[in-house]
């Protein structure tokens, strides 16, 4: 594979997906600012019967993993976030499919967004909360409703991890 410098069209191109990034990192932002100024921490709005925006905040990663610790968590999850924005940038520019593309745009602003948050307020803040989505659950899925707040970089995260996922299996089904 030529390096993303040989080819303007490659040059372009990676731009284009650091674009997408920029606008995940701003929708994401907005979101937040407008339920920051909306809302008190803990005050939820009914949008509809399995479905409420709520004030939340998340010191830890995923499901508030490692939410609970004496703070270094903020600093070992901004590292992480920076290592990884490091190396998408440096996939991103290397090219490739467009899905793989779109997957990587969409973590790299995620994971800016949420470290946005880390960086100037010490936390994540969340607040799409689904509940009440699984009626007569079996008790193995409890866990599920209602499921841990979470917000526009954390859904763009998941989106863009689900193309990844895809991007991989159609090459192996090419491969074969």
């Amino acid at each position: 594979m030529s390096s993303a410098s040989s080819h303007p069209a490659a040059v372009r191109g990676w731009w284009r997906w650091l674009a997408v990034s920029a606008a995940v990192v701003i929708a994401d932002q907005l979101s937040k600012l407008a339920v920051l100024s909306s809302l008190t921490p803990g005050a939820q709005r009914t949008v509809t019967s399995f479905f409420s925006i709520v004030l939340t905040f998340n010191a830890g990663a995923a499901f508030s993993f490692l939410g609970d610790a004496a703070g270094w968590q903020r600093y070992l999850f901004s590292a992480i976030a920076v290592g990884a924005a490091a190396v998408i940038v440096w996939l991103l520019r290397r090219g490739g499919h467009r899905m793989y593309c779109w997957g990587l745009s969409l973590i790299l602003g995620g994971a800016l967004g949420n470290l946005w948050d880390r960086a100037t307020i010490g936390k994540v803040v969340d607040f799409l909360l689904f509940h009440d989505f699984l009626p007569g659950r079996p008790a193995v899925l409890a866990w599920l409703d209602p499921f841990p707040a979470f917000n526009l970089a954390d859904s763009a995260i998941t989106i863009g991890a689900g193309l990844l996922i895809l991007d991989s299996l159609r090459a192996r089904s090419k491969a074969s």
